[in-house]
């Protein structure tokens, strides 16, 4: 089977789920590329104890600052492992497992050369995702996250400091098998976490370049208001 190589930048993760993240990538990827940005915390430690993993470390973070430019340093640590196709991920996003055979089905197909997924945000529990607005997965629809590294390919990334995506723009341009695999992504299931998160948020764009005002204030929209549906 060809090799996958997953990658992700990480930062203080140790309380939430890295080492549940970790332990679900080994069951199907080869090797795991990691660019810890400047973490505080035990993360760096539960990395190294995935014999999977390659570690990279930033003393200081720069996600707020310049995420673009850490995206980029990920990507070129990544293709310097010689991967054949590469999974770009986050520490609280997991491809469901269901189908145990379909990730190496899409590997070793020679039709696409990119995979996209629908990302469904579970809300103060996993057992729930949020439908409303653009919470909604089916209204959001794919988005690649799986590639074919090839290398005459150009790596550029857009020059955003925020929401910059994690794959190169020209893998953005490929045509993608849409998979029925859900990814689930846990990073709003603890609710003490929600209003920090909001105010990080608006603290990164405050003049709502990035997304409209409209679905940052759906982060506190109170429980009358928010559409949930079963995972």
């Amino acid at each position: 089977m060809p090799k996958l190589t997953a990658m992700m930048v990480v930062r203080n993760e140790a309380d939430a789920f890295l080492d549940r993240c970790l332990k679900s990538l080994e069951s199907y990827v080869d090797e795991i590329i990691i660019l810890d940005d400047g973490s505080t915390d035990e993360t760096p430690d539960i990395c190294l104890s995935f014999p999977t993993v390659k570690l990279y470390r930033h003393s200081t973070s720069q996600f707020l600052i310049n995420e673009a430019q850490l995206r980029q340093k990920l990507w070129h640590y990544t293709t310097s492992r010689d991967p054949q196709w590469i999974l770009a991920i986050d520490a609280d996003e997991f491809i469901e497992t269901s189908y145990p055979n379909e990730i190496s089905h899409l590997l070793e197909q020679n039709y696409f050369n990119a995979i996209s997924f629908r990302l469904f945000d579970c809300w103060k529990s996993e057992a729930y995702y949020r439908t409303d607005g653009l919470w909604n997965p089916w209204l959001r629809g794919f988005s690649i996250y799986m590639i074919k590294y090839q290398p005459q390919l150009p790596s550029d990334w857009p020059s955003l400091k925020f929401h910059c995506g994690r794959i190169p723009l020209a893998y953005r341009k490929l045509p993608s098998y849409e998979s029925h695999l859900r990814i689930k992504h846990l990073g709003w299931v603890n609710p003490a976490n929600v209003h920090a998160k909001y105010q990080r948020t608006m603290g990164q764009d405050p003049t709502c370049k990035y997304m409209s005002k409209e679905h940052y204030e759906s982060i506190l929209y109170p429980p009358e208001k928010i559409v949930l549906e079963k995972w």
